[in-house]
């Protein structure tokens, strides 16, 4: 079911748990609010307040899209890294896949865009399946 087949209500169930579980992210991968609001496509004010509150987190479909990214790229990390520091910190390290030029993915995901949440993902699905990308 697309999320956008997905009633008010449970979008909004979707959003207020993903933002219970967002903030921990952040914390884990060592990111400011800055990039927390980038990744999820909102002001930095949105974003502190939906902290805050995260049952005052009016999340429509981009939103909960890019949240269902991020919580995925998290899971593979933690799959794929088992060691916790080497999970958290690998969107922080230098990466030699053509995908990051040398740089940390946390510098393709500051371009805001959801398109690099999903080949951050894709990335990281294919190295779970043993495809080499």
């Amino acid at each position: 079911m697309a999320l956008t087949d997905t009633s008010a209500d449970k979008r909004r169930d979707m959003g207020r748990a993903a933002m219970r579980t967002y903030p921990s992210i952040i914390r884990d991968w060592g990111l400011s609010e800055q990039d927390a609001a980038l990744l999820l496509g909102v002001a930095e004010s949105t974003y502190r307040y939906w902290r805050k509150d995260p049952t005052s987190a009016s999340l429509d479909v981009n939103h909960l899209e890019r949240l269902s990214l991020i919580i995925g790229i998290y899971k593979a990390l933690q799959q794929l890294l088992p060691c916790t520091d080497a999970a958290d910190s690998w969107l922080q390290r230098p990466n030699r896949n053509p995908l990051f030029t040398g740089q940390p993915p946390i510098e393709r995901l500051r371009s805001g865009y959801v398109s690099d949440l999903y080949v951050v993902q894709h990335h990281l699905d294919a190295a779970r399946a043993g495809e080499h990308t």
